[in-house]
Order: structure tokens, then sequence, then C-alpha cells
């Protein structure tokens, strides 16, 4: 539709130009539900760039020069020999006479009536006189012109953006795993830059977004554990000038060792006994006994080894999210 959006993320504004309101009445989004292409762009813009405000325009002359051309295979069998008057005055035609034109749906060249499919009208992009080439980019279909104001913003659009950016990814690395929307996935994070403060300043910072977006938390890979079931990983490079890997697994166990321990007098054997045990269980089967039995389940058929009651929460977490949540309530 417009390629040359893919080459941007972190726009500050994204402006449509357009003369009829009620299509602009859909880009602001009173209607973006019923209007296929408005609704199109508007989650391309949520998923694909990080614009911080789409805005809505009905005045031509702001961003726009207009040209008329006459249409030649229209014209030409009708006219005849007034055809090169005719094409010379539709060339000279000023941009308010355009405008009338349009507005009107007719005008009178050379005694000759031409109507709205007599005479094309293009548009051409004109940079206000304040801003530089690197600062505005645009394209059009001939009918709608789309303009984005590159100027770079504070430092939290940036952030915004890199946030868009791996969330984006996750969603597409789901999608190559045939994962469906339903289906709930640990997704774990790791820099491959050799400072990693600032991928970390920026999941600190947009740590809510991202949350919201995927429904949990996005996990250091230092805390995958061990028997972790991984779905998918891949690799990412360029990102904001960041480097990145995403893996998405299985949600997982993960025990509070000592607490395990303190079940069986400090008693190793036992306590391995026990967590194979639990790793063994189907994962749904087993929240839903923790669920039944108000966050406790009763273990007492482990061969050679004590009943124990153990408490979600306390021993074990039904995921390594889970965990960092109690983390962060304390």
């Amino acid at each position: 539709m417009f390629p040359f959006l893919l080459f941007y993320v972190n726009c500050r504004e994204m402006v449509v130009v357009h003369p009829d309101a009620e299509f602009l009445d859909d880009i602001a989004g009173k209607l973006k539900e019923v209007c296929l292409w408005t609704s199109t762009v508007f989650r391309f813009v949520l998923e694909e760039l990080n614009v911080k405000s789409v805005v809505p325009c009905n005045d031509l002359l702001k961003y726009a020069s207009l040209r008329a051309e006459p249409d030649f295979s229209v014209l030409g069998k009708h006219l005849g020999k007034s055809m090169g008057i005719v094409a010379k005055e539709v060339k000279a035609m000023s941009q308010k006479d355009i405008l009338d034109f349009e507005k009107h749906g007719e005008v009178t060249i050379a005694t000759h009536c031409l109507k709205l499919s007599d005479i094309k009208i293009n548009w051409g992009f004109r940079r206000p006189d304040n801003m530089t080439e690197e600062e505005i980019d645009a394209a059009g279909n001939g009918d709608v012109l789309v303009i984005l104001d590159l100027r770079p913003d504070e430092p939290i659009l940036f952030e915004a953006g890199v946030a868009r950016e791996v969330v984006n990814r996750i969603q597409k690395l789901r999608n190559k795993a045939a994962l469906e929307p339903t289906d709930v996935v640990e997704v774990y994070f790791k820099s491959l830059d050799e400072d990693e403060s600032t991928s970390q300043q920026i999941l600190n910072s947009q740590e809510q977004y991202i949350r919201d977006v995927l429904g949990s938390y996005l996990l250091p890979s230092t805390m995958m554990p061990p028997h972790a079931v991984i779905l998918a990983q891949d690799s990412f490079q360029g990102i904001s000038n960041l480097a990145f890997s995403i893996t998405l697994a299985r949600p997982a166990l993960l025990f509070n060792s000592n607490a395990v321990l303190a079940l069986y007098g400090e008693d190793t054997k036992f306590a391995n006994g026990l967590q194979t045990y639990l790793l063994s269980r189907d994962h749904h089967n087993l929240k839903s006994e923790f669920h039944l039995g108000n966050r406790k389940v009763t273990v007492d058929c482990i061969e050679n080894q004590p009943a124990v009651e153990v408490a979600l929460g306390v021993h074990v977490f039904l995921t390594v999210g889970d965990y960092l949540l109690s983390t962060k309530a304390h």
C-alpha cells in the first residue's frame, strides 16, 4: 500500500492528507471498524511503527501541490482539433482552479464542459519550508497522501519503539512456531550486546506495556530452568542498533530448593525425588489439583518417601512468571 512506511519506526507524527471529511473521520478512529483500509492502516501503525500521533488533514495545499492533466484517451476523440487548446489551458489551471473543479465536478474550458473523468489531478508532495529532507518523508497513491515527521523526539519515544519491535518479533516467532493465540508460553529475552545496560533500561521502562501486550512477563534468559521445553528460538540483529534473542518455552515449574529440602529435613535424595515426581506430572492437571486443594497438594505416592504437603508459592511455582511476580510483590 505504502511501502516506504516499512523503512521507518519511531515517528513523531503521521499526517494523512485527504479532502474527504468522512474518510478523515475514519482515520481519526470513529468508523475504523467498518473501513477495511483504515483498520488495516491503524493495525499496521500500532504493530509495525511507533507513531506518537496520527493526524488527519483536509488542507491539501498545506503539504501538496496539485497539477491537472487532460486525459487524452478520453478527450482526444471528442475534442478533435480543439484538443491542443484545451490541453494547454488544463495544464495551466491554478491550485484554486483545481480545487474548485474537484468541488463542483466540472469546469468549462474553451467552450467545452469537462467533467471529473476528463481531467487527471496529480498530487505532489510539497515539503514545509521549515523542515529538511531528513526530517520528513511522504508517499501517496493518487488519492491519499501519507506524511511522516521523522524528527527525533524524547527518549521515551525511542524506548517505546524498541519495545514495539521486541513485541513484534515475539508475535512473529509465535506464528512461526504455529502457536494459537490461546496457547500459553513463557517468553525469555537475552541481550546479545556487549553492553546490556541499554536493552535492560528499555525493558524496565516498558515493562508494563510489554506485559499488557503479551499477557505475561518478558523473562530474562537466566531464569529459564534446565527442564524447560523450548518451542521456538531466534536471534535478531540491528533492531534500533540492538541485538537480542527470543525463546518461547512451555510453562515450567520452578522450585524453591531450600523450602523443598526443609520438607524432608534437608534430605537431598527425597527433595530430588519430589521434584522429579512433580516434573513428571501433566502441568494442566497439576495446576487443577493445586486449585482444588486451595493451593496445596499432598504427595504420598513416591515409593520409600514420607508424605509431604506441597504449597504453591512456597515450595513450587507453576511458572517462572509466577515466581517473578512473587518476588516483585515482596
